[in-house]
C-alpha cells in the first residue's frame, strides 16, 4: 500500500530528548582514558547520569552547566574505582591489561580542533594506556582531564579535591613518567603499520617461524592477559625468538582459529576469532619496520565489546 499521500504537516514529535544526554560521548572518551575499561567506564558514566536524575527537577534547574556537573562526578567516580583499582589488581591472575578499544566513534570524543583530535587518537593508544597505569590516581586524573581533553586546573581541583597548583604538579609528574616511557618511533606510516602488521599476521598463519623472527625484535616482550579465565602466559614473554616459538605453539594447539585486520586502540592490530566468538585482541607496538611489544587480550570479561555485534 502506498503510503498516506497527504500526512500531517506538523506531527507531533512528542518529547524533546534530554540535552545532557548528548555529554555522554564526551563523558564515556573521558573515563575509558581514566580507568582503562570500558566496561567501568559505562559503569562511572551510568551512575553520574544516575545521580542527576536522582536531583530534584529544582535543583538540576539550578545547574548552570550540566556538562561540568556531570565531568565532575564522573570524574570523582573514576577517582575513587582507581584507587580500589590497584587493590584488585594486585590479586589479579597475570598480567593486567587496559581493555582493548574496538574502532568506534563513540570512545572518541572527536573534538573540532584538529590537534586535539591528535592529542585523543593517542591517547588511546596501548602503550600510552600501560604507561597511565604507572601513574597514581591523582596523577592520572590531572594528566588526562588536562593534557589530553584541556580542563582548566581550576575545575581539576574540585574533582581530586587539591589546589590548582598541585593539581598542576601532579600533571608535571605525570607527563615525567611518560616521556621516560616513550618508545622509538613506529613504522612512518599508518599504511606502513598495517603492512608490517599484515605480514606478521601472514607469517603466524603460515606457521612460519622464521619469518615471525625476522619481523620481531631481538627484544621484542609479549603479554598476554587471561585474567584466569582463559589460557595465557603468566609472565611475559621476552625475545623475539622465544615470542615465535611461543606464537607457534599456541596456533598448533588452536586449530580452526580465524586470524582478521582490525584496529586497535586506534592502530593496526589483529583480532583472533574462534567459532564466531572473538577470543583474542592484540595490539602492537611497532618501531623500525619491527614489533617490539605484543599486548593480547584473552580475558572473556574484556572482550565484550568485540563480540558485541557478532
Amino acid at each position: 500500500m502506498d503510503p498516506d499521500p497527504d500526512p500531517d504537516p506538523d506531527p507531533d514529535p512528542g518529547p524533546a530528548p534530554d540535552p545532557v544526554f548528548g555529554e555522554r560521548r564526551r563523558l564515556l572518551a573521558v573515563a575509558y582514558r581514566l580507568l582503562g575499561s570500558l566496561s567501568e567506564a559505562e559503569d562511572a558514566v551510568q551512575e553520574a547520569y544516575a545521580r542527576w536524575y536522582a536531583m530534584p527537577p529544582r535543583q538540576r534547574e539550578a545547574v548552570e552547566s550540566p556538562g561540568a556537573w556531570l565531568t565532575t562526578v564522573a570524574g570523582r567516580i573514576c577517582l575513587d574505582l582507581l584507587g580500589s583499582a590497584r587493590a584488585r589488581r594486585e590479586r589479579y591472575v597475570g598480567a593486567w591489561i587496559p581493555e582493548p578499544l574496538p574502532d568506534r566513534t563513540e570512545w572518541t570524543g572527536a573534538p573540532s580542533d584538529p590537534a586535539d583530535r591528535v592529542a585523543l587518537h593517542e591517547s588511546v593508544n596501548m602503550a600510552f594506556l600501560v604507561v597511565l597505569e604507572s601513574m597514581t590516581p591523582a596523577e592520572r586524573v590531572a594528566f588526562v582531564l588536562h593534557d589530553v581533553f584541556r580542563y582548566p586546573f581550576a575545575e581539576i581541583a574540585v574533582i581530586i579535591a587539591r589546589s590548582p597548583a598541585a593539581c598542576r604538579q601532579l600533571a608535571t609528574s605525570a607527563r615525567r613518567r611518560v616521556r621516560a616511557a616513550r618508545a622509538p618511533a613506529a613504522a612512518t606510516t599508518t599504511a606502513g603499520q598495517a603492512a608490517l602488521v599484515r605480514h606478521f599476521k601472514e607469517a603466524w598463519e603460515a606457521r612460519d617461524i622464521k619469518a615471525l623472527v625476522g619481523l620481531l625484535d631481538p627484544d621484542a616482550t609479549m603479554v598476554a592477559d587471561g585474567g584466569g579465565l582463559a589460557g595465557a602466559a603468566l609472565r611475559p614473554v621476552e625475545g623475539g625468538e622465544r615470542i615465535a616459538q611461543y606464537l607457534i605453539h599456541m596456533a598448533a594447539k588452536a586449530p580452526g582459529l580465524t586470524l582478521l585486520e582490525r584496529t586497535v586502540n586506534g592502530r593496526p592490530g589483529l583480532v583472533a576469532r574462534y567459532a564466531g566468538t572473538t577470543v583474542t585482541v592484540a595490539a602492537f607496538g611497532l618501531a623500525a619496520d619491527r614489533v617490539t611489544r605484543i599486548w593480547a587480550v584473552r580475558n572473556p570479561e574484556k572482550l565484550r565489546a568485540w563480540n558485541r555485534d557478532a
